[in-house]
C-alpha cells in the first residue's frame, strides 16, 4: 500500500474534534478584542453583501413598470457604496484575522519548540530531528492557513442566513427547494471528512519523511562524499520523494473529487429553481424581480455550500496539523521529577545506590550498580563498549530515567531536584564536541553569557600559554563554521573544554574523544582537562592513558557491573580485567611505561 512506509511516531495520539477545538480556543482566548473585531467584520460584511442582490432586485422591480421607467441612478450609487463597504469590512476582517492567526501560530511554535527543548535525550534519540522540525514549521503553517479559510467561510455562511430569511418571506416554496439541497451537500461533506483527514495526515507524514531525509543527508554530506556515496544518497532521497509524490497525488485527487460531485448536485438544484420560479412568475405567484433575486442569490448560497464541503477537507488539514503539534507538546517525558528542590551551593558528592537502568524494553545495561564519588574527586570509567560507561554519565546528568535504585547528589535524590538549576552546575563535554555557528569566543561564552572578553582571553591563554590560539586565523574572533567544521578535532575539543572552564561546574562529565590528535594538541587538551579535574567532581569516560592515570580512582566496568576499582598502579599490580584492558587499549599509548615490580612483567 502507498501509505505503508509512513511511520506513526510513538508519541502520536488521537484527539477528538471537540478536544482540538477546545485546545485551539485557549490560544485565541488572550485576543478577545481582535476576535471581536473579526466578528464585527464578519457580521457587517455579511449584511452588506446580502443587501447587494436585494438592491439589484429593486432596480429590476423599477423596470417592471413599463417602457417609460427610468433606471434609478440613486440606487446605483447605493450599490456602489455597498461594494465599498464590502471592501472595507473585508479588509478589517482579514487584517484582524491575519494578526490573530499570526499570534496563535507564534504561540504554537513557541510551545512546540519549548516542549522539544524539555524532552529528554531519550526522546531525541528515538525520533528524527527532521520530523520534529516539520511539526514546528510546516504543521503550524498549515493550521494558520486553515483558520483563515474557516473565517472566510463563517462570513459567507452569515450572508446565506440573511438571504434565506429574505427569500423565505418572498416565496417559502422556492426557499424550501433551495434549503432541501443543503442536507445532501452537508451529508456528502460529512462523509468526505473521514477520507480528507486520513489523506491529510499521511501527506503531513510524507512531508516529515522528506524533511528528515534531507536533514540527515545534509548533516552527513561529508561522509557521503568521503565514501563516494552521492549516487546512493540521491537514490534514497528519490525513493522518499517519489513516495511523497504518490501520496500527494492521492491526496490531491481525493480533495479535488469533491467539486464535481457538488457541482452536479448544485446544478440540479439550480435548474429546478429556474423551472419552478419561471412558472411562478407566469402564474403571477411572484414577481419577475423576486425571481431575479432568487437567481442572483443562488450563487451566493451555493458557493458557501461548495466551500463548506471544501471546508471539511481544509479543516482536516488544520486539525491533522494541530493534532501533530499537540502530540509533540503532550508527549510524555521519560525523565520525571518528583519535586524541584534547588541546590544553590552544590558540592558534587555523587552516590548511586542499586541503580538499574535499561534503554526502552531492552536488557538492563546497568543491572544493579552501586558507586560513590566523593565531592572534588575524579573517577575514570573504563571498560569495553557496552559496559555501561556512557549510561552512568547520562544518568548523573539526568538525561535518562533509571528504573530502580537511587542517585543522590549531596545526599538529595536527583529526582527531586530542580532540573534546570541542577544542570547549571554540570559541565558536559560529549565524545564529539558540538560547536554552534559563530566565533570561538561566542562558543566559549555559551555556558556563561556574562563572561567578559578579558576573562575569556585570559582563560584561553592560560592553557599552553595560548599557543593554540596562534593556529586560529583570527584568534578568539575566528568563525568556527557550522558544527565547528572550520576547526580541527583537537581545536574543537579545546574550545569545548574552555566552555566548561569558564562555567566552573561543580560536576564535570567528559566522554573523551577517540579521534587522533597530534602530541602537541594532546598536551594542551590534557592541561585544560587537568585544570577542570582540579575544580570539580569529575566523571571521565577515558580512552587515553594520560587521562586514566590523572584520575583519582579508576572504575573498571564489565556488563554494567563494577569489576575493579583503584589507581592505575594498584590495578596493574592486581593483574585483573584492567590489566587486560591496558594490553588491549592503552599499551601503545605509553611504550615506555613499566608495570610495577609486583606484576613481574614489563610493558
Amino acid at each position: 500500500m502507498i501509505f505503508d512506509n509512513l511511520d506513526v511516531e510513538a508519541y502520536d495520539r488521537e484527539y477528538t474534534d471537540r478536544q482540538l477545538a477546545k485546545r485551539m480556543a485557549r490560544y485565541f482566548a488572550p485576543m478577545r478584542r481582535r476576535v471581536a473585531l473579526i466578528l464585527f467584520g464578519v457580521i457587517a460584511g455579511s449584511l452588506v453583501r446580502a443587501a447587494i442582490p436585494i438592491l439589484l432586485a429593486r432596480s429590476v422591480e423599477g423596470l417592471e413598470r413599463g417602457p417609460d421607467a427610468r433606471y434609478p441612478l440613486g440606487l446605483v450609487l447605493v450599490v456602489l457604496c455597498a461594494w465599498v463597504l464590502v471592501w472595507v469590512t473585508n479588509w478589517i476582517r482579514r487584517l484582524a484575522t491575519s494578526r490573530a492567526i499570526g499570534d496563535v501560530v507564534l504561540a504554537m511554535r513557541r510551545d512546540a519548540f519549548a516542549a522539544t527543548m524539555r524532552h529528554d535525550l531519550s526522546f531525541h534519540d528515538r525520533f528524527a530531528a527532521g520530523k520534529i522540525v516539520s511539526r514546528i514549521t510546516s504543521d503550524t503553517q498549515d493550521f494558520g492557513q486553515s483558520v483563515t479559510l474557516v473565517a472566510d467561510l463563517v462570513s459567507q455562511v452569515g450572508e446565506v442566513l440573511i438571504l434565506f430569511v429574505v427569500l423565505f418571506g418572498i416565496s417559502p416554496r422556492l426557499t424550501l427547494i433551495v434549503v432541501a439541497m443543503g442536507p445532501a451537500v452537508l451529508l456528502f461533506a460529512w462523509g468526505f471528512r473521514v477520507i480528507a483527514k486520513k489523506v491529510t495526515q499521511q501527506g503531513a507524514r510524507a512531508m516529515a519523511e522528506v524533511n528528515s531525509t534531507i536533514g540527515e543527508t545534509v548533516a552527513g554530506i561529508a561522509v557521503a562524499k568521503n565514501f563516494r556515496r552521492e549516487a546512493s544518497v540521491y537514490e534514497a532521497f528519490s525513493v522518499v520523494n517519489q513516495m511523497a509524490y504518490r501520496i500527494n497525488i492521492v491526496r490531491g485527487f481525493a480533495l479535488s473529487a469533491v467539486f464535481p460531485v457538488l457541482n452536479l448536485l448544485i446544478g440540479a438544484g439550480t435548474g429546478l429553481v429556474m423551472v419552478l420560479g419561471g412558472g411562478s412568475v407566469v402564474e403571477g405567484v411572484i414577481t419577475a424581480s423576486a425571481w431575479f433575486l432568487f437567481l442572483q442569490s443562488l450563487d451566493r448560497i451555493w458557493f458557501p455550500l461548495i466551500n463548506l464541503a471544501s471546508f471539511w477537507s481544509q479543516v482536516q488539514v488544520g486539525f491533522a496539523a494541530v493534532e501533530r503539534i499537540f502530540a509533540l507538546i503532550d508527549a510524555e517525558p521519560a525523565v520525571v521529577q518528583t519535586a524541584a528542590e534547588a541546590l544553590p551551593d552544590l558540592r558534587g558528592d555523587i552516590r548511586l545506590e542499586g541503580v538499574c537502568f535499561r534503554y526502552g524494553d531492552g536488557q538492563a545495561v546497568l543491572p544493579d550498580l552501586t558507586l560513590h564519588i566523593p565531592a572534588g574527586t575524579s573517577v575514570a570509567l573504563v571498560g569495553h563498549t557496552g559496559s555501561g560507561k556512557s549510561s552512568i554519565a547520562r544518568l548523573v546528568a539526568r538525561f535518562y530515567e533509571f528504573q530502580d535504585g537511587r542517585i543522590l547528589i549531596d545526599g538529595h535524590d536527583i529526582r527531586g531536584l530542580d532540573l534546570a538549576e541542577y544542570r547549571r552546575h554540570l559541565g558536559v563535554v560529549p565524545q564529539v564536541p558540538f560547536l554552534f555557528s559563530g566565533t570561538v569566543a561566542e562558543n566559549i561564552r555559551y555556558a556563561r553569557p556574562d563572561a567578559t572578553e578579558d576573562e575569556i582571553n585570559a582563560l584561553a591563554r592560560s592553557v599552553g600559554d595560548g599557543e593554540w590560539l596562534a593556529a586560529l586565523p583570527e584568534g578568539l574572533a575566528t568563525h568556527v563554521g557550522e558544527r565547528g567544521v572550520r576547526l580541527s578535532m583537537g581545536q574543537r575539543q579545546l574550545v569545548a573544554l574552555m566552555r566548561v572552564l569558564v562555567q566552573k561546574p561543580a560536576i564535570f562529565i567528559l566522554d573523551e574523544a577517540t579521534a587522533s590528535v597530534d602530541p602537541f594538541t594532546e598536551a594542551q587538551i590534557q592541561e585544560a582537562l587537568e585544570r577542570i579535574l582540579g575544580l570539580s567532581t569529575s566523571i571521565v569516560i577515558a580512552h587515553r592513558l594520560s587521562t586514566v592515570i590523572a584520575a583519582d580512582r579508576i572504575v573498571v566496568l564489565q556488563d554494567g557491573r563494577i569489576r575493579e576499582t583503584g589507581t592505575h598502579d594498584e590495578l596493574m599490580v592486581a593483574g585483573g580485567h584492567y590489566a587486560e584492558l591496558y594490553d588491549t587499549y592503552f599499551r601503545h599509548q605509553s611504550l615506555d611505561y613499566v608495570i610495577p615490580e609486583e606484576a613481574g612483567t614489563e610493558a
